[in-house]
């Protein structure tokens, strides 16, 4: 991109704005979400549902283009439980622990082998005039026997992804983290599609 771009981002979670704000550090101007927009309500089905949900309602409020994101995680024993509602797994003003101890216990007894899991993140940009861009970023792991950690947040001390050293997210560092993440590597996507966007060739 010949410019920095600026998007107004429109997710309402501090953690996930902290992570988006890290990897799109200086390839972006990423705004603050306005805090008189009402929180909106996540309905749909699907990831790219949701995050065009945020999406558009942060764009129409504000009349600049938007960023937002949503995430899963699909757990293979569980049916790829807790899937697009991984947010509010155990019940709908769930912890992140109420909701990390949910799926420990729906494990128990499951050998680690078979613990395989795949966090899913869709990033997406609204624009005023209707149009959208939206990238994926999967990052394959495993559900850990226990906790393992203290940083982070969500899933992030039951996740140990295959693309690492063993550790959970919650024991990596942010800058190791977003190298291997699924939002790391969303946004990072879409950051590249912003450019072919934007490139007069492409």
């Amino acid at each position: 991109m010949e410019q920095i771009e600026q998007f107004v981002c429109a997710s309402a979670n501090p953690d996930k704005v902290a992570e988006i704000a890290a990897v799109l550090h200086g390839l972006v101007e990423l705004l603050p979400r306005p805090a008189e927009v009402p929180d909106v309500v996540e309905d749909a089905d699907s990831l790219v549902g949701n995050a065009r949900l945020k999406a558009t309602a942060l764009c129409v409020a504000t009349g600049i283009a938007a960023i937002s994101d949503d995430t899963g995680l699909e757990v293979d024993a569980l049916g790829g439980a807790p899937g697009v509602y991984a947010a509010r797994f155990a019940g709908e003003h769930a912890t992140y622990a109420d909701n990390r101890n949910k799926v420990l216990a729906m494990l128990d007894g499951v050998p680690f082998e078979r613990r395989t899991a795949r966090f899913k993140t869709v990033a997406m940009v609204v624009w005023p005039d209707g149009s959208e861009l939206a990238v994926e970023g999967v990052c394959p792991g495993h559900i850990a026997l226990h906790e393992q950690g203290a940083r982070g947040f969500g899933y992030d001390a039951v996740f140990i992804p295959v693309d690492g050293d063993g550790r959970s997210f919650a024991e990596m560092s942010e800058d190791d983290k977003n190298a291997v993440s699924h939002r790391g590597r969303a946004f990072r996507a879409l950051v590249q599609a912003l450019e072919r966007r934007s490139s007069p060739t492409a």
